[in-house]
């Protein structure tokens, strides 16, 4: 098998199918012994599409349209694609139970899915007892500014804080969640900013600076807080886990301090 994200990768070395794996992605980081033991032959939105033959994989596993000439690539060399499109949190732990299906060990991934599924219960029953609930900004890319995706405002929910951009959340297509200058984020009046800028490390005075943005609550309070990409922006394991228990203690140390 071939993995073209790190969700997939990720997924499997949890459910303990990592010898299923050939190839990986290049962006993979978790878990970081893929990076020692696995090729990388893709990044995001290409792919050494001759070295993946030469590894012959009998499956391939990618995420999203922005894979789609990849996975028709592949396809037309009669190699066997899946290309998953979750974008919610209901859908990672769907996608992980599939996965586990998919290379016959579907027991197992029911029982990861469950844990993972407490672990977010027990999150979300610690957010319910924060004294108050602030709104929150997430930034997924700067230039333009595009707020956070579906999964990730849900993981903000369930850690305790609301969303200042509920209505973009649902826009599967990052093109649809671009603002289209950064006065709209004045107005909501954010408590906490996460940056999140997949592949380039978050500038919190770089987003400080931005006109008018010194009247921005989490800005004059320093509350500018950066989430690694890879913990949060990969729709797998590490958002449900690492990346949520990142917002929680941002947000409940800021609830406790505005009690």
């Amino acid at each position: 098998m071939v993995c073209l994200t790190e969700e997939p990768t990720e997924t499997l070395y949890a459910l303990g199918q990592q010898h299923r794996i050939v190839g990986i992605s290049g962006f993979t980081v978790r878990p970081a012994i893929a990076r020692k033991e696995k090729p990388k032959v893709s990044a995001f939105t290409s792919a050494k599409i001759d070295e993946i033959l030469r590894l012959e994989p009998d499956f391939v596993v990618g995420f999203s349209d922005i894979q789609a000439d990849i996975a028709s690539a592949l396809i037309r060399h009669g190699v066997e694609v899946w290309i998953s499109n979750h974008r919610s949190v209901p859908g990672i732990l769907d996608y992980i139970r599939r996965l586990g299906a998919l290379v016959g060990v579907a027991d197992q991934a029911n029982a990861y899915a469950d844990e993972l599924q407490r672990g977010l219960d027990a999150i979300e029953a610690q957010a319910a007892t924060l004294p108050r609930r602030p709104k929150v900004y997430f930034e997924e890319w700067d230039e333009p500014l595009i707020t956070g995706i579906r999964w990730v405002v849900e993981l903000m929910r369930i850690a305790g804080g609301d969303d200042v951009f509920p209505e973009l959340a649902n826009e599967s297509l990052a093109k649809n969640r671009i603002l289209a200058t950064t006065d709209p984020v004045v107005p909501r009046a954010p408590d906490i900013i996460f940056g999140s800028w997949c592949g380039k490390k978050f500038r919190p005075e770089k987003v400080a600076a931005r006109p008018g943005w010194d009247a921005i609550p989490a800005v004059r309070d320093g509350e500018l807080h950066e989430i690694k990409s890879p913990l949060i922006l990969q729709p797998g394991p590490a958002a449900l886990t690492d990346g949520v228990q990142a917002l929680s203690r941002v947000i409940d140390a800021w609830a406790r301090r505005h009690a």
